[in-house]
């Protein structure tokens, strides 16, 4: 019998009313194995009143008592990292270890959130005229919602949720459709943990769920993570409705190699970074840029490298890489790859046609490698989102930044070398918002924040760190002046010394 994933309202699981549901496969086989329900506008709206109910006694409990929930929270994450892990593989299809990894980094804006009692210090100004004080506080502001993407089922809501509760703010959570049970057993937990109905609240579904939090009036904040024509979506429809929006978009992550870097830690990198969750990442190194005379022997390095790594389903401990979330996205990779010859790619490794025996009908792709990439490309021009890589070649250093900046894509970078100074140099020039020194994907640990530039995000704010308690809370500033005990009215004696 197919399993329902439902909404979690109040702090409890909440059955369907839409009659809507959508299927979740298991992409290593095909099958259906869950049906998903679609959450109507009424049942988003039931959504937000649990959260804005919530947020009366929330928004002004005491930080001592949300970090303790968190911290509780952070226990029973830690236990149960495995059932989190074998959900997302079940429904995602990523091998486990790779699993593991996402919730040991959404762990880690868990321990930033278990000491928000730092971030939200405020700053007093004393004496700014005679008697008069300034300070500056931050508060909550109230309602905030959470739209998640497929690839990081369980990491990107944490990416969100952790600090925004912490700052005294209401969740609500609508994932990806495609993998919905991560975030119901992370409910679980909360509520496991101890924090009140209402303040984390989950509901499934498509654009109608997604549209409704987008113009809901109690929805203060909207924080996204996914594609850029959506992302693009998400931040004109929500600050047209007056929300405070973060929406962080795609990418096409370029990674420079310049002729005196390491080879072997080169094609390492280039391997892991454009394969590892099958691609599916918006950190992936999609496009590595050879500099000089190095292109031929780094080709052939990454060739070899990747022939090697096992494709299976997620759940044999041999398997580096699993399928594609769906047979349709699968198809659409395929394309990429089918029509690179066409538009002047060297097709080095075709990875489409790959099955793995006994998984006949799961949603398989081998590893493909295009070299000679121009840029007019497909293949280079949009988000493959698979394991695709391609090589393009330039003969200097200016041209392979020039190339770089040119993309409108502004995400993550990486540049390979031995010379610090070209390093520099990289890192001010490059037009990105994360940069690697010899690391391919450079995500910041959870005390710097995530973003990118140009297309790859829309708002002010980046994600987590500084910038995420900054962007779940509002400054106030307030001006104080008190009289001097020693002013009292004659004949008041407050035992004061009047020594003017």
């Amino acid at each position: 019998m197919t399993k329902t994933v439902n909404h979690w309202i109040g702090g409890k699981a909440v059955e369907g009313a839409s009659g809507t549901y959508g299927p979740v496969t298991d992409p290593a086989t095909g099958a259906v194995t869950t049906q998903v329900a679609f959450a109507s506008v009424d049942e988003v709206d039931a959504a937000v009143a649990a959260a804005r109910e919530a947020f009366a006694t929330w928004g002004t409990s005491s930080l001592a008592k949300r970090t303790a929930i968190l911290f509780t929270f952070r226990a029973l994450l830690d236990a149960n990292r495995d059932a989190i892990a074998e959900l997302i593989v079940a429904e995602h299809g990523k091998v486990h270890s790779d699993a593991l990894g996402e919730v040991a980094r959404g762990l880690e804006i868990v321990d930033l959130a278990c000491g928000i009692t730092v971030q939200l210090k405020g700053e007093l100004s004393t004496e700014v005229a005679s008697r008069v004080d300034v300070s500056s506080i931050r508060q909550p502001l109230g309602v905030v919602a959470g739209i998640t993407p497929f690839n990081f089922p369980a990491m990107v809501p944490m990416w969100m949720f952790p600090l925004a509760i912490a700052c005294g703010n209401t969740f609500v959570l609508k994932p990806s459709e495609k993998d919905p049970s991560a975030s119901m057993k992370i409910a679980e937990l909360l509520s496991e943990a101890g924090l009140p109905d209402g303040v984390f609240n989950v509901v499934h579904g498509d654009k109608v769920a997604v549209d409704r939090l987008l113009e809901h009036p109690d929805v203060a904040a909207v924080s996204f993570v996914g594609s850029t024509p959506i992302a693009r979506h998400i931040h004109t429809t929500a600050s047209a409705n007056g929300k405070r929006v973060q929406a962080l978009g795609g990418a096409k992550n370029h990674m420079l190699v310049l002729p005196d870097a390491d080879l072997d830690a080169a094609a390492d990198a280039a391997v892991s970074a454009a394969y590892g969750s099958a691609g599916e990442r918006c950190m992936a190194i999609s496009a590595v840029v050879a500099v000089g005379s190095v292109a031929d022997e780094l080709v052939g390095k990454i060739k070899e490298r990747a022939e090697k790594i096992k494709i299976g389903p997620g759940n044999d401990p041999t398997s580096e890489m699993g399928p594609l979330i769906t047979a349709a996205h699968r198809d659409k990779v395929a394309s990429y790859v089918t029509g690179a010859a066409a538009e002047g790619c060297e097709v080095v490794l075709d990875g489409t046609g790959y099955t793995v025996p006994g998984h006949e009908d799961g949603h398989w792709i081998g590893l493909s490698l295009l070299d000679r990439v121009p840029t007019t490309a497909k293949a280079y021009q949009d988000e493959i989102f698979g394991p695709v890589l391609c090589v393009l070649r330039v003969d200097t250093y200016e041209e392979g930044v020039a190339l770089m900046n040119a993309s409108p894509f502004g995400n993550g970078t990486a540049i390979f070398t031995r010379d610090g100074g070209a390093a520099r140099r990289f890192q001010l020039e490059i037009e990105a918002g994360m940069v690697g020194v010899n690391v391919p994907i450079p995500v910041p640990v959870g005390y710097h924040s995530f973003g990118g530039w140009k297309d790859s995000l829309f708002g002010d704010h980046h994600i987590y760190g500084n910038d995420g308690t900054h962007f779940y809370t509002r400054g106030k500033v307030v001006t104080t002046r008190w009289p001097d005990p020693s002013d009292a009215p004659a004949g008041v004696d407050l035992g004061f010394p009047r020594n003017h």
